[in-house]
């Protein structure tokens, strides 16, 4: 729309069946204008590319930034979804979300943080723990991301690995400074990862944002939980599985999780660690391109397929996916289509590359 109406602004959105309501600027994302107010709108990337924040407008005009079709194709668009990352709006706006929440809007800080450790767990993938300041810890929900801001104000995301409750230790004679663990793969030819991989040094200093995100544990369901996970889509999950062990959290819960070969779980052991502390916490690991050297004698084949082998209704379920964008994408429309999972409880976060964000 060109018109001088709408050109005009800030515009309300509202979101129902919440019923919460925040002000966007013009030009404004709704999702910018949304995390800026506290309002706890679902997302991923924010980049247009993996589709987690699409949602329904039920009323109003907007208009949309560049977006990958795979997120919001134009038959999608033609009956009203649209992606809230890259929506302005260009009148007031209703849209349906059923999963906005008033817990998840911890604020938003930027801070140093110091390079503590540098642990290889795998070929390809490097346990990052960063130090962040001491007199003023992060708050975030298991699950949730931080960003670091590079110097040329490029951005990469990191899921924390750890639960929050484990952010400062208190077990020495003083607290010791709050630290996040990061767990990061290296993507050859990567701005970052390459540095990560080869030149990253204890105590180096990096600018972090967070917490970002809407991939958390919803804890008002008593729902049996599946957690489904491919390579370092993995992270989040750690996160929710500590924070559900220390709150006591005893809702069945079974973890999916895929690699290409054995090595890509590189933390398998800690996973069966948790599960004999953990009754109610079971482990399926799934490779999918296992080689005879391997000696492999689990589950094979792609492991959101695995899901619907063992749970081919999942109707009273809630569905927590973390990992590669065609993982996630698969999961989503798979169990929709087939095994009758309501839509509104598939939580993810895909891990969308700076690759996967330029690719259509």
């Amino acid at each position: 729309m060109t018109s001088a109406t709408a050109q005009a602004g800030p515009f309300q959105v509202t979101v129902q069946p919440s019923g919460r309501s925040f002000s966007v600027e013009p030009g404004e994302t709704i999702l910018a204008a949304g995390i800026r107010q506290g309002v706890g709108l679902p997302y991923g990337c924010k980049d247009g590319a993996c589709g987690s924040c699409k949602c329904r407008k039920l009323e109003g005009e907007v208009t949309h930034r560049a977006h990958q079709s795979k997120a919001l194709n134009a038959g999608e668009e033609a009956v009203g979804y649209v992606l809230t990352c890259s929506a302005t709006a260009q009148s007031d706006v209703v849209l349906e979300s059923r999963q906005v929440t008033d817990e998840s809007a911890f604020p938003i800080r930027k801070m140093p943080s110091r390079v503590q450790s540098l642990e290889k767990k795998s070929h390809d993938v490097m346990i990052v723990r960063m130090q962040l300041p001491a007199n003023d810890a992060m708050r975030y929900h298991a699950g949730q991301y931080v960003e670091f801001i590079l110097r040329d104000g490029d951005r990469r995301s990191y899921s924390m690995a750890n639960a929050p409750h484990t952010l400062v230790r208190t077990d020495g004679p003083t607290p010791a400074a709050p630290v996040i663990e990061l767990h990061i793969r290296h993507m050859p030819g990567g701005k970052f990862t390459d540095h990560v991989f080869t030149a990253m040094k204890e105590k180096e200093i990096l600018r972090l944002e967070g917490p970002y995100g809407s991939f958390f544990l919803r804890e008002d369901s008593d729902k049996p939980v599946v957690l489904l996970a491919s390579g370092t889509g993995f992270a989040p999950i750690k996160a929710v599985i500590e924070h559900m062990q220390f709150q006591g959290i005893t809702r069945p819960a079974v973890l999916y999780w895929g690699g290409r070969r054995p090595r890509d779980l590189y933390l398998d052991d800690w996973v069966r660690a948790r599960c004999a502390e953990m009754p109610n916490l079971r482990y399926v690991p799934v490779i999918s391109h296992a080689l005879p050297e391997d000696n492999w004698t689990g589950r094979t084949g792609f492991v959101h397929k695995a899901v619907m082998e063992d749970l081919p209704d999942l109707s009273g379920h809630q569905v927590y996916a973390c990992g590669a964008p065609v993982v996630v994408d698969s999961a989503r429309a798979d169990y929709s289509a087939h095994a009758k999972l309501p839509p509104d409880e598939f939580y993810a976060d895909a891990f969308t590359t700076e690759a996967d964000k330029h690719r259509d």
